[in-house]
């Protein structure tokens, strides 16, 4: 549990950071570099402390990601210019959270307690409550409908990625393997960089010619301290701790604790984005708190 709430305070810096950089470089670019740098420090520990790319669950770690950091975060980063972080964050969450509950039954035979149920539902409709778009939101409805597709795909995506590390941490233990959380995001990383480069080269190549030298210069001096940011706080520390989470505990426990990731966004919000929280945004606040609180206590 502990791992879970640090995922989502990390989480939250990286939701900010990178609702930045997707406005200044475009989702997919932004995206491929705080991996890149991610990969960098990840790779150091992997391969000084852990487990490097050992593992009888490697390949099932790189699909992992692959999908999870690939797929879903390319999505995550189009969807975060378009309705904001709170609203692509939460729909991200709220949504992959019964979906890898659902998975993981059914694939994995990992059943939830009627008290851990009902105390995921609490978190999940307090974060509901709490960022339901409202008359302050300001978007296009072709804009609000974009967004909220690639929320929805990023959250298939990302619900099917801790499933799939679920299944690589119970195969790796079941060889006789202690794969840590940090080794682990490492081994995912490595899927998602690769698809995400991929993507990046194709779209440079689209563009060549049509973009100006001066203007993208510019936009890097802006962007890269937020690049670092993202990397460090997102797949570096951040999926690290939620590795972690996921080695020891079930998806259905540890996403909807990381769900209350939208809640924490709101005092950064407030003070980077000058956006102020609602008495409802406050209420739906305390309510998830409340249910991550007691799911705490149900899951002992």
């Amino acid at each position: 549990m502990l791992a879970a709430f640090a995922t989502t305070i990390l989480f939250s810096i990286s939701a900010i950071s990178g609702r930045r950089t997707a406005t200044l470089l475009g989702g997919t670019e932004a995206n491929f570099w705080r991996l890149c740098f991610a990969t960098l420090l990840l790779a150091i520990y992997a391969h000084t402390f852990g487990s490097g790319l050992k593992g009888v669950a490697l390949g099932v770690f790189v699909i992992s990601g692959c999908i999870g950091f690939g797929i879903g975060d390319m999505a995550l980063f189009q969807a975060l210019p378009r309705i904001g972080s709170r609203l692509s964050v939460m729909l991200v969450l709220c949504l992959s959270a019964p979906i890898a509950a659902g998975i993981e039954w059914f694939w994995l035979g990992t059943p939830l307690t009627t008290k851990e149920i009902a105390c995921a539902s609490l978190i999940l409709a307090g974060v509901v409550v709490a960022l339901s778009p409202g008359r302050g939101l300001h978007l296009t409805a072709r804009m609000f409908a974009a967004g909220v597709s690639f929320g929805t795909i990023a959250a298939i995506c990302q619900a099917l990625g801790a499933v799939l590390s679920r299944k690589a941490f119970a195969m790796a233990q079941a060889a006789g393997q202690n794969i840590d959380g940090i080794s682990a995001a490492y081994q995912r990383i490595l899927g998602g960089v690769v698809l995400t480069g991929i993507f990046v080269l194709l779209i440079q190549w689209r563009e060549s010619g049509s973009r100006d030298p001066v203007e993208r210069r510019a936009q890097w001096r802006k962007a890269w301290p937020l690049v670092l940011l993202n990397g460090l706080s997102g797949p570096a520390l951040g999926v690290s701790c939620y590795q972690w989470a996921l080695k020891t505990t079930g998806t259905g426990i540890v996403l909807p604790v990381v769900a209350l990731t939208p809640i924490v966004i709101i005092p950064f919000s407030r003070f980077i984005e000058g956006e102020r929280p609602t008495k409802r945004s406050l209420f739906g606040g305390a309510v998830a708190v409340c249910g991550a609180i007691l799911l705490a206590i149900a899951s002992r």
